[in-house]
C-alpha cells in the first residue's frame, strides 16, 4: 500500500469516532431544544408579563424585553425605536387599564416567532380618555438563548 494512502485511511478511521460523537451531540441538542408547543406556551406567558409591565410602567423589564434594534409601527404608519418607545409608554401622561388579548397566535418559526392578537385598551393620555381597538403582530427573535421581541406593528379597526 502506497504510504499517502495508509495516511488518508488512518486519518478516515481516526476521525470517524469524532463524527459519531458530533452527531450524538447535534443530536442530543435538538432532542433537548423546546417543540414549539413549548416555545409558544413560554412566548405567551412572556408576552403576557410584558402586558402587565407596560400596564405598571416597569421600565427596567419593559426594557428586558425589547431588543437592542426593537422597531414599532402605529397604526398611523410612523416609526419608532426602542428609546423613543420606551419614552413614550412610560410617560406619565399615559395611563393604560389593564387589557385582554383576543384571537391570540402564535407562530414559531425557529429563532423567530410572530406573535399575534387583537387588543381593545382604554386609558388617558393628558387626563383625556382614550379607546383604541387595534390588531398587532410582535415579532420576537431568540438570541443568545432570550426571545425578545423586536418590531411591533399596529394596525387601527373599527370601536
Amino acid at each position: 500500500m502506497n504510504p499517502s494512502r495508509h495516511l488518508l485511511l488512518s486519518l478516515a478511521f481516526a476521525a470517524a469516532p469524532l463524527g459519531m460523537v458530533a452527531l450524538q451531540i447535534s443530536c442530543a441538542r435538538e432532542r433537548s431544544a423546546p417543540g414549539p408547543e413549548a416555545t409558544a406556551a413560554l412566548l405567551k406567558r412572556q408576552a403576557d408579563r410584558w402586558d402587565q409591565d407596560i400596564i405598571r410602567k416597569d421600565a427596567p423589564a419593559i426594557a428586558r424585553n425589547m431588543s437592542d434594534d426593537f422597531r414599532h409601527i402605529s397604526h398611523r404608519g410612523s416609526l419608532s425605536d426602542r428609546e423613543t418607545f420606551l419614552r413614550d409608554i412610560l410617560s406619565p401622561d399615559l395611563v393604560i387599564h389593564p387589557y385582554a388579548v383576543e384571537d391570540l397566535d402564535i407562530r414559531v418559526y425557529g429563532t423567530c416567532a410572530l406573535l399575534s392578537g387583537r387588543t381593545r385598551m382604554t386609558g388617558s393620555y393628558q387626563g383625556k380618555p382614550f379607546k383604541s381597538h387595534y390588531r398587532y403582530v410582535d415579532t420576537y427573535v431568540l438570541s443568545e438563548g432570550q426571545w425578545r421581541v423586536c418590531n411591533v406593528q399596529i394596525t387601527a379597526l373599527p370601536e
